[in-house]
């Protein structure tokens, strides 16, 4: 719907005062990535030799119990690898699901316990999990201020890794946390873990670089767009914070088989970002209702083309390969 059109329109520029300017400069740019070709596709080949090795742990856990069943699931997923695994993956928690759980007799069994419900909820089975509460679960959020309470009280008594992993549990649960921040702590806890699985390790460690990779390798292209619209246009009114746009796409989704999704979403933030700012700190307040009138029309006439007489609507043409 079309705004109304201001009674009268001040004659100056709603000018708020310059924002930062970016703290990136040309750093993603210049940047050399890490990995020549050769070495990713050795990397890349020893990788794929690993996974054989994870996918036989996952088909071998139907014959485990459910405490090493859900342990190794979680460490797939703290380790930043579980993408690679999703249909094993739902195969030992649907094991999982229909093994009847044993009233907790320990602290260890209520772990247990805690992980299968919280595993279970989050991969869309109905199971009691806090943090993955639905309304009407009034009873879990007894259950966050009780486990909150007493993890406060005992935070400063605990020893590393735990330590730290309660810390960063207080601060975001693990379910809402930015899950390439807890792989990237989580790949150092683990090493130094002596139980630690050997494939595991090497594979989330081979992961973490490859798709670190892959995002500076984005950063760069998503950086000369940016830069040649930014400075071309004369956009120096507006945030230049590409790089921030960035990084809350790869909070969303980090695997890289979503590479064109991240790219998609930090360049349409990026314009949604621009937009923002032409309404608030540049045009006046004509010239928003003199912009919006042309958005509303550039919107009618491209549903009027998109639209055949007394027929359906017309296929969008097909987006190219590159972005």
């Amino acid at each position: 719907m079309a705004a109304n059109k201001p009674a009268a329109a001040g004659p100056h520029k709603l000018e708020m005062g310059a924002f930062q300017p970016c703290v990136w400069g040309d750093f993603f740019i210049t940047y050399n990535p890490p990995l020549s070709q050769s070495s990713e596709m050795r990397m890349r080949e020893r990788a794929e030799q690993l996974k054989v090795q994870v996918r036989a742990l996952l088909e071998d856990s139907k014959n485990r119990s459910v405490a090493d069943a859900v342990t190794l699931v979680e460490t797939l997923e703290r380790l930043g690898i579980n993408n690679h695994f999703r249909g094993e993956i739902g195969t030992v928690l649907r094991h999982v699901l229909n093994e009847e759980p044993e009233f907790p007799a320990s602290s260890d069994d209520l772990h247990i316990a805690a992980l299968r419900f919280r595993l279970l909820r989050q991969h869309g089975f109905w199971v009691s999990a806090a943090h993955l509460a639905t309304p009407g679960e009034d009873a879990l959020s007894d259950v966050i201020v009780f486990s909150r309470y007493h993890l406060e009280a005992m935070r400063n008594k605990l020893r590393p890794p735990m330590a730290e992993q309660v810390s960063r549990a207080l601060d975001i649960p693990l379910p809402r946390t930015v899950r390439r921040l807890e792989t990237m702590h989580y790949i150092k806890e683990y090493e130094k873990d002596e139980s630690n699985n050997g494939p595991l390790l090497e594979l989330s460690r081979l992961d973490f670089e490859l798709v670190r990779s892959l995002h500076l390798k984005e950063l760069r292209a998503l950086s000369l767009w940016w830069r040649d619209l930014y400075d071309n246009v004369k956009l120096s009114y507006a945030r230049d914070r590409l790089v921030e746009n960035y990084f809350w796409t790869c909070s969303v989704f980090h695997e890289e088989e979503y590479s064109r999704a991240r790219l998609m979403f930090a360049k349409t933030f990026g314009l949604l970002s621009l937009m923002d700012d032409t309404y608030d700190v540049h045009a006046t307040l004509e010239d928003c209702y003199k912009l919006n009138e042309a958005i509303q029309s550039f919107s009618r006439r491209l549903s009027i083309t998109s639209v055949r007489p007394n027929g359906p609507t017309k296929s969008m043409p097909r987006a190219s390969r590159s972005t």
